[in-house]
């Protein structure tokens, strides 16, 4: 994406709180804040655990590496969460046959149903988020958002 400046003689001033990258960080924040009570309180996960677990629940076995691209998440993070979820007994690891630097995590039965006993209460989580909005502004917030994603290489 390119940017451009425009020159000025008087110095411009960023108003923070109507900057849209700003405004979408602390949205998001807030959001995940607030599911983070769900799934802390459930079973007791920190936001790096629900999302190993959340993304091993859906997509099957992946490798650390994978987990940490499709979650944003920095390796440190990951392999914490990796251990806490292995220390539990909700994963395994299975080392690679061709690299043995490679580990491919998936979950175990009991990991399997914690994901399941939380996917229920992630959707209803995101049925109440959406019901504070119009129709019309949920579709508008899914075009922004998938136009968003599209022009900065997110899909």
């Amino acid at each position: 994406m390119a940017i451009k400046s425009e020159a000025s003689d008087a110095p411009e001033i960023l108003n923070l709180e109507n900057f849209l990258p700003y405004r979408l960080y602390r949205l998001a924040d807030a959001v995940s804040r607030e599911f983070s009570r769900i799934y802390k309180d459930s079973h007791g996960l920190t936001r790096p655990e629900w999302r190993t677990l959340s993304g091993l629940g859906q997509h099957g076995t992946m490798t650390a590496s994978t987990i940490g691209e499709q979650s944003a998440m920095h390796k440190t993070k990951v392999s914490r969460a990796v251990a806490e979820l292995e220390r539990r007994r909700w994963l395994t690891r299975s080392p690679d046959e061709n690299d043995r630097r490679v580990e491919h995590l998936t979950l175990t039965r009991a990991g399997l149903t914690a994901y399941r006993e939380m996917v229920p209460l992630a959707k209803a989580f995101e049925r109440e988020l959406l019901s504070i909005l119009s129709v019309g502004e949920r579709g508008a917030i899914a075009d922004g958002l998938a136009a968003l994603e599209k022009n900065l290489g997110q899909n």
